[in-house]
């Protein structure tokens, strides 16, 4: 399942609980991030235990496009993750439709 930027925004501003992962390469996240944890897409098998509190809770993910994320969405669920969600578009869709405002 997917979520649109617009859905993100709205859950950031209503201060709602969820786990937030961007799972871009170091060097991306530094350039421009909205606020997620960066845990890259490489790293993220050997990591994942890190997150096992978290397997009932929403988990969003993102990345530049939606690729690597829709990866990372898949592993998760794969290792028992039951509720996560990709940003569709990722921080390309973002940019598009807030520029560079962090939430």
């Amino acid at each position: 399942m997917e979520l649109t930027v617009q859905e993100l925004h709205n859950k950031i501003e209503s201060g709602e609980s969820f786990v937030f992962i961007d799972v871009r390469e170091p060097w991306e996240f530094e350039e421009f991030n909205i606020g997620a944890t960066l845990i890259p897409l490489n790293t993220l098998v050997n990591t994942m235990s890190d997150l096992d509190e978290h397997k009932e809770d929403l988990i969003v993910v993102h990345c530049r496009s939606g690729s690597r994320s829709a990866m990372a969405q898949g592993l998760l669920l794969a290792n028992g993750f039951k509720n996560v969600l990709n940003l569709k578009g990722g921080i390309m869709a973002w940019q598009d439709s807030f520029g560079n405002s962090k939430p």
